[in-house]
């Protein structure tokens, strides 16, 4: 992911200034409306309105000035769903007024609050069972001081004077009239002189809240969970943003997940192999079908070979939109036996002579394709 300083062409530590300057020319470069729709265009607009609506936030640049991209989860980092409109509309809209659809509000109202991203790593028995899960999430709060006024506890803001309340003012320049938020109370059409403690006038707090996220059975790896309300919360009494929350799954060291199937891969012994008979192989507890057994028992067929497996029906992952439920797929891993006694490769030694062909039904088989093979490269019979 590219830095979002070389995204706009500045230094580490320039001022807002200088950072406004470079967002407007290059957005002003890349509009899609200046480029005929072009995707492209399109593409670099959404990444330059992206690293400036971080770089522009104090809060976030100074955690991305620490952490760098890693550092934005749940910050306002490239998980998070940004209002293009209202980003383009706040560097641009003091000077080009109603051009580019951006007229039209008189003055700044309520707001929604921004969406947030959450990582959520969780293990396989989670997302087979399901899960309550806490987390501590970022976000931002209407400060309780002032209750997301800004003022002081016992004052409140005043009317701006400048625009009377309507958040924008209007400006003659020759033939043209030009309307631009007014420059005294940034377009809110309010002004706090006494600004509260708490928030020093912003009316809103950075805090960590825990949350209670249900995980519902079945949920595979990549899903998204969607808590409304649960995001920043909205300017001038706007309504909260939404948290969504990336769900990924921890590798587990006996299963693989195929779908709603689960794979395992169980060693045999050779003996169990040849003769049948039966193996233990893991399963996972939880959900309806569970006997509170954490094994099954595998019946394995005489003459198993490795790589043969065996399908336990029900035994795999929930449906997260049905009843359905897939099944345990055992893989069986024939094995050899090792650190031998002499008495046991003795007995091998002799099971090994009075062994023919019909014991060994694919050796026969390619030695005889091997042979053929030998006899065309050599011309020798």
């Amino acid at each position: 992911m590219r830095d979002y300083y070389e995204i706009l062409g500045v230094q580490r530590g320039c001022d807002d200034g200088a950072l406004k300057q470079a967002f407007r020319k290059l957005a002003m470069e890349h509009h899609p409306d200046r480029n005929g729709g072009c995707e492209d265009a399109a593409t670099r607009f959404k990444e330059i309105n992206e690293a400036y609506s971080v770089l522009s936030d104090p809060q976030k640049r100074s955690v991305y000035d620490r952490f760098g991209h890693a550092g934005l989860n749940g910050h306002g980092g490239p998980g998070q769903f940004h209002d293009v409109h209202d980003i383009f509309n706040e560097v641009f809209g003091d000077v080009f007024g109603d051009m580019f659809g951006m007229g039209g509000r008189r003055s700044r109202g309520p707001a929604r609050g921004q969406d947030l991203r959450y990582d959520l790593e969780i293990t396989l028995e989670q997302a087979y069972a399901g899960a309550e899960v806490e987390i501590t999430a970022p976000t931002t709060l209407n400060c309780e001081a002032c209750e997301g006024s800004g003022a002081k506890p016992g004052t409140s803001p005043t009317t701006c004077a400048t625009c009377n309340g309507a958040g924008r003012v209007r400006a003659t320049q020759g033939f043209f009239s030009i309307e631009r938020a007014c420059p005294r109370c940034g377009g809110s059409g309010r002004m706090v002189l006494d600004p509260c403690q708490a928030c020093h006038g912003l009316g809103q707090v950075r805090r960590e809240r825990t949350l209670s996220v249900r995980i519902p059975a079945g949920v595979d790896d990549g899903a998204r969970i969607r808590l409304a309300g649960e995001g920043d919360a909205g300017a001038r009494g706007g309504p909260r943003g939404d948290l969504y929350i990336f769900v990924s799954v921890r590798p587990h060291e006996l299963f693989e997940r195929d779908g709603l199937d689960l794979l395992c891969s169980v060693p045999v012994p050779m003996a169990t192999a040849a003769l049948g008979g039966a193996v233990d192989a893991p399963c996972l507890l939880g959900g309806e079908n569970c006997d509170g057994n954490c094994k099954l028992e595998v019946k394995v067929p005489e003459g198993a070979q490795t790589g043969q497996t065996v399908r336990i029906k029900g035994r795999g992952m929930p449906s997260l939109r049905s009843r359905e439920r897939g099944d345990l797929v055992v893989e069986l891993f024939i094995e050899t036996p090792t650190r031998l006694t002499g008495r046991q490769k003795e007995l091998l030694a002799e099971f090994a002579q009075i062994c023919g062909e019909q014991q060994h039904p694919k050796a026969a088989s390619f030695m005889g394709k091997a042979r053929r093979f030998w006899e065309e490269v050599t011309g020798v019979a």
